[in-house]
């Protein structure tokens, strides 16, 4: 009988794996668990005795089946992995900052209040821009080989170009 249900538990997982993510994720959490477990300590002989107390756990198949059925599928599906954000508490005079990073960019908010600043990079025309209160304000844009766009307070834009010596020029538009 307890084979029996073993037997349908397995197949009922192996078949939500194949419906609901088709394709192979990244396995975000089990990355985490595996950089955590590197740098754990600075004698590899303990992080080796850290993975193996961690496989005898089964802690890694744990973060492998919630990546497979769960985290994978959600990324295939919104595109967002939620195990590779990362959020920070930043705590300065004027509060506690909140900042969460993405593959997009970053959030930035203070506990108790709702604006939220982001500086999200697009992909497309390799952009980075600000955006707060509904608008979006253009920071940066890397337009070729070793240059970049930046544009100022007043509407006008620098080109900043790195040439072979490393050094740097800039032009006013």
């Amino acid at each position: 009988m307890k084979n029996r249900f073993t037997l349908k538990a397995t197949a009922f997982l192996l078949s939500t794996t194949l419906l609901f993510s088709s394709c192979i994720g990244s396995f975000y959490l089990t990355q985490k668990l595996y950089a955590w477990n590197r740098s754990a300590n600075n004698d590899n002989w303990v992080n080796e005795l850290i993975f193996f107390a961690l496989s005898v756990c089964q802690v890694y198949t744990v973060t492998l089946i919630i990546d497979s059925i769960i985290l994978n599928s959600i990324e295939f599906w919104t595109g967002d992995n939620p195990a590779a954000m990362q959020i920070r508490q930043i705590k300065t005079n004027d509060g506690i900052f909140n900042i969460i990073t993405d593959a997009n960019g970053h959030q930035i908010q203070k506990e108790g209040e709702d604006e939220i600043v982001a500086f999200r990079f697009n992909a497309e025309d390799k952009s980075w821009s600000l955006e707060t209160k509904g608008q979006s304000i253009p920071l940066l844009q890397f337009t070729g080989d070793h240059q970049a766009k930046i544009y100022m307070a007043d509407g006008s834009t620098m080109t900043f170009i790195a040439d072979h010596t490393r050094a740097l020029a800039m032009k006013s538009h």
